[in-house]
């Protein structure tokens, strides 16, 4: 298999990933977003650049079939993309590090996702979390404070889950390699 076809499958593979986890975030009301697993796989595999395509395209995919929500957040997939690819092959998105690098690549995406939910819409978007920035909100915090508080939560665990299911795969990848090249593991 040449190299691009080998990219377009695996960037292929973290859209179907993004969206099928937003699809199940969002109709289990589960209060992570799970629209970045994709981004933060191929960000492991194949870096930033490829990442950052896949979150756009994962983000129209699911915007144009079954949360328009997901158009507007496709520059947090770049931000994503960006941060999960720069510091993949670093030791921040990597074993003891792991729970600091998924607040390294959660932060920035809390900020933008912050502001792009209390400008945009009011605090109120599909996802789950929202009742817990109104009832924030109504306690009588700012919106933005409340959208940035429950962000930085959702999204650290959102972040965690997504490097963590990415390093299984990744291992997994390297003792199927091992076995088929050398008959055992």
């Amino acid at each position: 298999m040449n190299k691009k076809t080998h990219v377009t499958i695996v960037i292929a593979m973290g859209i179907v990933c993004n969206v099928v986890g937003a699809f199940i975030a969002m109709n289990f009301s589960i209060p992570l977003y799970m629209d970045s697993i994709g981004t933060i796989l191929v960000a492991g595999l194949l870096g930033p650049k490829y990442a950052m395509l896949t979150g756009i395209l994962g983000s129209l995919t699911s915007g144009m079939t079954f949360d328009m929500y997901s158009l507007y957040f496709a520059p947090v997939q770049l931000l994503t993309g960006f941060f999960a690819g720069t510091l993949y092959h670093t030791k921040w998105l990597q074993g003891k590090y792991m729970p600091i690098g998924a607040i390294l690549v959660g932060v920035p995406t809390s900020i933008a996702s912050a502001f792009i939910t209390a400008l945009l819409f009011g605090g109120l978007t599909s996802s789950s979390s929202s009742l817990i920035v109104m009832a924030l909100n109504h306690l009588g915090l700012n919106l933005v404070v409340s959208v940035f508080i429950v962000q930085v939560i959702t999204d650290y665990f959102d972040k965690l889950l997504a490097v963590f299911f990415t390093q299984l795969v990744i291992e997994r990848g390297h003792l199927y390699k091992r076995w088929r090249n050398n008959g055992k593991i």
